[in-house]
């Protein structure tokens, strides 16, 4: 096994690492050991901008935008709210 040391490591760094270590039921040298084996083994993913809307407009965006006629409305919404719940009245207005 390959042996590193790590100078000018910052105090706070060190509290931190060591109260990680503590929870972990480790020794600092065990708990810094697994932080770099996970990190180089599953490095985290670089961090995207935007979600699924931002990354469709840019691969679409070239193409242009496409206007939708707006279809009209089936079932009036005036309508719907003056029924009431009587079934007979219900049946009447379907």
């Amino acid at each position: 096994m390959a042996t590193i040391v790590i100078r000018k490591l910052d105090e706070a760094v060190k509290r931190k690492l060591q109260i990680r270590a503590a929870r972990n039921g480790r020794s600092m040298e065990a708990e810094a050991r697994e932080i770099l084996s996970d990190l180089v083994v599953n490095p985290p993913r670089p961090a995207r901008r935007g979600g699924l809307g931002t990354a469709l407009i840019k691969r679409f965006a070239p193409f242009g935008g496409v206007d939708l006629p707006i279809p009209p409305v089936l079932f009036p919404l005036v309508r719907f709210l003056s029924l009431t719940n009587d079934p007979a009245r219900h049946q009447r207005h379907l």
